[in-house]
């Protein structure tokens, strides 16, 4: 045997010698591991950015609200139709027809009110010295502050957009965009209100909140616009009013 075979048999493995098998077995338990969570399909969405991916999201939201629709009345009607004569039932229907109506599940038509609020048209450069941008955009609060006058003011219903508000509605800013129950939108914001009119307009007018972003309106030219109407009709509330997390009181 020659001493350069001998060499080569007697060498030491070395690190990489034995880490490269072991890549090789990690890898395809990975690639194993990837094709059985995708169940053939793909790991990404079709969105490449963040803006791109809430609108998809809100697609599909809306997608499955309009079902959740369906689905509901196809449920009273079944019920309906199973037990016509139950007692009971009818008791515990006529019970949920009351309460529906403070729960948003029912259409609201009488007097409304509209609120609009919009950003400023003001340029970066044209903006006052002593305020900064968030000067001159609406915020979560500012549209907080007008559904909660136009609560305390006494509205039977609400809308927000093109969505039934509801007591459990929960309204949230990212950026410039507001989230309602899954759905993005941009300004300008439209609330509108069910109610007396009169005390209605009285509740925005004091209200603490609503004086401030008035101040904003004169100074930087936010947008803040209130009309009425004699008659209007808002539709039922469509989303889940089941509560996601509670706890008993004891009385």
């Amino acid at each position: 045997m020659s001493l350069r075979r001998s060499a080569l048999l007697t060498r030491r493995p070395t690190r990489w010698s034995v880490l490269v098998p072991v890549v090789g077995v990690l890898a395809g338990a990975l690639f194993a591991t990837s094709s059985a969570a995708s169940q053939n399909g793909t790991l990404r969405t079709a969105a490449t950015g963040l803006p791109d991916l809430i609108r998809e999201r809100t697609a599909q939201n809306q997608q499955l609200a309009a079902q959740l629709a369906t689905l509901q009345g196809q449920v009273d009607a079944l019920t309906e139709a199973n037990a016509p004569g139950s007692t009971s039932v009818k008791a515990l229907t006529a019970e949920g027809d009351r309460l529906a109506a403070s729960a948003g599940r029912t259409a609201v038509r009488g007097p409304m009110i509209q609120v609009t609020l919009n950003d400023s048209p003001l340029r970066g450069d044209q903006i006052p010295a002593g305020l900064g941008v968030d000067s001159v955009v609406v915020h979560q609060q500012d549209v907080e502050a007008v559904v909660n006058a136009l609560w305390a003011g006494g509205a039977e219903a609400m809308m927000l957009q093109d969505q039934r508000v509801i007591s459990t509605s929960a309204v949230r800013c990212v950026g410039n965009t507001l989230i309602l129950q899954g759905r993005v939108y941009s300004p300008p914001y439209v609330i509108r209100a069910i109610g007396d009119i009169n005390a209605m307009e009285e509740a925005l007018a004091t209200d603490p909140q609503v004086v401030i972003y008035q101040e904003y309106v004169a100074a930087v030219g936010l947008g803040y616009d209130v009309t009425t109407r004699s008659q209007a009709t808002f539709p039922a509330f469509a989303g889940s009013v089941v509560p996601k997390y509670a706890s008993a009181v004891t009385p």
